[in-house]
């Protein structure tokens, strides 16, 4: 397999000289830990008590990992990563609000996404956090299969609903929609649901998308009874295969619980669970389509090779490659170019709302071992090759 990613005049082709310099500061600072743990101290105090910050967040560390604060705002970044052979899926990152109120706002605005992405072919999917659509608490206890009051019963059906009007206006535009997964004590209950979900809507194609989060030991078990279910309902599976997101979380309420950590051991462990997840989904493709949400550049070469070696086209519509805007730039447009089926997530929301999402995306590119590092050689290989291209 040719290997493909340290080609940066790809990789950074839609960034001008002044956004790669913003890139080479920002990852600089990031990999820092302790100025990320002061930065983000600092800027949720400023936050809290309204201090004029926002154009400051939003002309450094907002404009490089979010496209807009409206999804109309994303338009031109969709428009140019889509010249470079880029999809995008719009995703409306506004976090924490338990109100049945922005759940409905937020089931609005996935349906205007739909909308959008029945005329414009580089939004090939629509995303919703379970989350956005109901309450957590209300996740758990459905999943710990506790008694609901008559309330909650009325609130659970309003979960169901929005869930089901987005898969189904999916279905009827002919568009994938990804759900994402969360913390593991509500996930049994979002899992359920969006089985259903795929049931009703991918008896012909996977339209409907879970997403497995492979640090959790049990997704493989997980994987292999969700296939014998869907082989005798006679549908197709949809999965989202990604590292995961909560480890710090899950770990500290597992011991305050005084039970086992759900998480694998070690790093090594969880990269060994999401290349088995992919070599059993590329095993069954035949009723299987994989969104492979990764930053990691051996697990894509793993994947792309699977598909070399079953002869399968590089633009097979039931695999596709993932990653965040504003990260793995040498991943997303190298493949790109070489004509596989790639789509960056590309936040969006109000500055003060998107905090929780850049704050995450900041200690990310901290904790994770060689994320920041890598992402630095490849922005300061560009700079160089950029100035030895206009010296020549």
């Amino acid at each position: 397999m040719e290997r493909i990613f340290n080609n940066t005049a790809v990789a950074f082709a839609p960034l001008s000289d002044r956004a790669l310099s913003r890139a080479h500061f920002l990852f600089s600072m990031l990999g820092n830990p302790t100025l990320v743990k002061v930065g983000t101290a600092l800027t949720n105090t400023a936050l809290k008590w309204r201090l004029p910050v926002e154009g400051i967040i939003r002309a450094t560390v907002f404009d490089h990992f979010v496209g807009g604060q409206t999804e109309e705002e994303c338009l031109p970044i969709v428009n140019r990563m889509n010249s470079h052979g880029v999809s995008s899926v719009l995703d409306y990152s506004v976090e924490g609000k338990e109100e049945e109120a922005s759940f409905d706002n937020a089931l609005r605005i996935t349906l205007k996404i739909v909308t959008m992405a029945r005329t414009n072919k580089a939004l090939p999917f629509v995303v919703f956090k379970p989350t956005g659509f109901g309450r957590i608490d209300l996740y758990e206890k459905i999943g710990k299969k506790e008694a609901l009051s008559q309330d909650e019963v009325s609130e659970w059906n309003r979960v169901k609903d929005r869930f089901d009007r987005v898969c189904s206006a999916c279905h009827a535009a002919d568009i994938m929609v990804l759900i994402d997964a969360e913390e593991t004590w509500m996930q049994d209950a979002a899992d359920d649901l969006v089985e259903q979900m795929m049931e009703k809507y991918n008896q012909n194609k996977a339209i409907v998308f879970n997403t497995l989060q492979m640090y959790r030991h049990d997704r493989m078990h997980y994987l292999r009874q969700l296939h014998d279910r869907a082989k005798a309902g006679g549908f197709h599976i949809g999965m989202k295969l990604v590292r995961g997101a909560y480890m710090e979380k899950e770990n500290l309420r597992a011991e305050q619980e005084g039970r086992p950590s759900p998480i694998c051991p070690s790093k090594k462990a969880t990269d060994e669970n999401f290349d088995a997840a992919v070599a059993y989904m590329m095993q069954h493709i035949d009723r299987m389509a994989i969104f492979a949400g990764t930053h990691n550049e051996e697990s894509s070469y793993k994947l792309m090779t699977l598909m070399q070696q079953k002869d399968l086209l590089r633009n097979d519509r039931r695999i596709w490659f993932g990653q965040l805007y504003g990260m793995s730039d040498n991943i997303s447009y190298n493949l790109g170019a070489a004509g596989y089926n790639v789509a960056k997530y590309l936040p969006f929301g109000p500055v003060r709302d998107v905090m929780p999402y850049l704050i995450r995306r900041a200690e990310e590119n901290t904790s994770v071992a060689g994320q920041t590092g890598r992402e630095l050689a490849l922005i300061k290989a560009e700079v160089s090759r950029r100035k030895r291209s206009k010296s020549a």
